[in-house]
C-alpha cells in the first residue's frame, strides 16, 4: 500500500512591510509552513530566498514599502513571491564580486532556486522564485523506503478507508492516530522483552536523526 494524496498544501500569503527586523519572523513563518508541508529539507534554500527577495524590496524600492509574501506549490515546485507597489524598479541579476556590496541577492537566488523572474502587474510586480522537490505530485508526500516501510504497518492499524480515498483533515487525523498506536505498542514490544522504551526512542530517533543527516 502507499498513502497517496496524504499532503494538504494550500497557498498562504502574508502582508508586511519591507523592513529589515520582518526578515527573521519571515524566515521563522517559512520553517513552520514548509516543515507542515512535510518538506522540511527546502527550508534553509527558501529562507535564504525569502531574505533576498525581500531585501531587494528594502534596497531598491525602500524601507517600510507594503509588500506580501506568498508561499505555494506550483505543480511539484515550491513558489515564493514577494509583491511590492514598484513597477519601475525591476531587479536584474548583475555581475556581482565578492566585493560587491550589492547586486549578490538574486546571485544568491538564481544559485539556490531552479529559475525565478518578475511579472509587473496593476500594482507593482512580483518577484518570484521556484524550488524543486522530491515529490511525485503536489498533494503526496517524499518517497523514501522508510516511508514505505512504515505505511506497509500501517494498514494493519489504519482505519478501513484507505487515505488515498479520503485525504480529509478526519482522515489524516485517523492514520496519525494509527501510526501512534504503533508506536506504542512497540514500546509495549520492548517493555515486555525486559528492555527500556526510553532507551528505544532515543536509539531510534538517533537512527532518524543520521537518515536525516545522510540525506542532505
Amino acid at each position: 500500500m502507499v498513502i497517496e494524496h496524504c499532503m494538504s498544501r494550500k497557498a498562504w500569503d502574508l502582508p508586511f512591510l519591507a523592513e529589515p527586523g520582518e526578515v527573521a519572523a519571515l524566515r521563522r513563518i517559512v520553517r513552520t509552513h514548509l516543515t507542515l508541508w512535510g518538506l522540511p529539507h527546502l527550508v534553509e534554500v527558501a529562507q535564504t530566498c525569502v531574505s533576498e527577495l525581500v531585501a531587494n524590496v528594502i534596497t531598491h524600492v525602500g524601507t517600510g514599502t507594503p509588500t506580501t509574501l506568498v508561499v505555494a506549490m506550483k505543480g511539484t515546485h515550491v513558489r515564493i513571491e514577494v509583491h511590492d507597489p514598484d513597477g519601475k524598479a525591476l531587479p536584474t541579476l548583475v555581475s556581482a564580486t565578492s566585493a560587491s556590496e550589492s547586486g549578490r541577492g538574486l546571485a544568491l537566488v538564481t544559485a539556490m532556486a531552479d529559475r525565478w523572474g518578475v511579472i509587473p502587474t496593476e500594482k507593482g510586480k512580483t518577484t518570484w522564485c521556484e524550488i524543486a522537490t522530491e515529490l511525485v505530485r503536489n498533494d503526496t508526500h517524499v518517497d523514501s523506503p522508510q516511508v514505505h516501510r512504515a505505511e506497509a504497518l500501517l494498514t494493519l492499524y489504519g482505519p478501513s478507508v484507505p487515505l488515498s480515498s479520503s485525504p480529509t483533515r478526519l482522515g489524516l487525523a485517523s492514520w496519525e492516530e494509527a501510526a501512534i498506536t504503533l508506536i506504542a505498542d512497540l514500546l509495549h514490544w520492548f517493555r515486555a522483552h525486559g528492555q527500556d522504551p526510553d532507551t528505544a526512542l532515543d536509539r531510534a530517533q538517533t537512527h532518524f536523526e543520521a537518515d536525516l543527516h545522510a540525506a542532505g
